[in-house]
């Protein structure tokens, strides 16, 4: 009894930590997302263009729609999946952070590069003109 109860209590743990993170970490999933971004996609269709099973793909459309990235909407006889990709703006975010700080490190590494040629081609020169100073000697 007791380890149902733990396993409950984890295993909901578990799905109401799923969020648009976990939904892209899978390729299926992107390939599905790119599939709807434009219009509405029946689900037999999108099924069709997997080599998998009808489950599988559902399984892939129900985390979609948990991490609110899609909509699953009846039509008469059909079921389409229409495109929210508006959650898709926290990968953004999130990305956009690191590549502000990649972006500025970058940038301090390449003045340090440019100073540092600077500084050698300096001392090239130099070089080069005591050089010819102790040939005319």
């Amino acid at each position: 009894m007791l380890a149902y109860i733990f396993a409950s209590k984890y295993l909901r743990i578990m799905e109401a930590r799923r969020d648009v993170f976990q939904a892209i970490a899978d390729p299926t999933r992107r390939a599905i997302i790119d599939m709807i971004a434009t219009k509405p996609v029946n689900v037999n269709t999108i099924a069709e263009n997997f080599d998998m099973s009808r489950q599988a793909i559902s399984l892939h459309l129900k985390i979609l729609a948990e991490c609110d990235l899609l909509n699953i909407k009846q039509q008469g006889r059909e079921r389409f999946c229409e495109a929210k990709l508006e959650k898709l703006n926290e990968v953004h975010e999130w990305i956009q952070q690191y590549h502000k700080l990649w972006t500025g490190r970058f940038n301090s590494l390449r003045k340090f590069l440019e100073k540092e040629e600077l500084q050698l081609t300096k001392n090239s020169k130099g070089v080069k003109s005591n050089k010819r100073k102790n040939l005319n000697k």
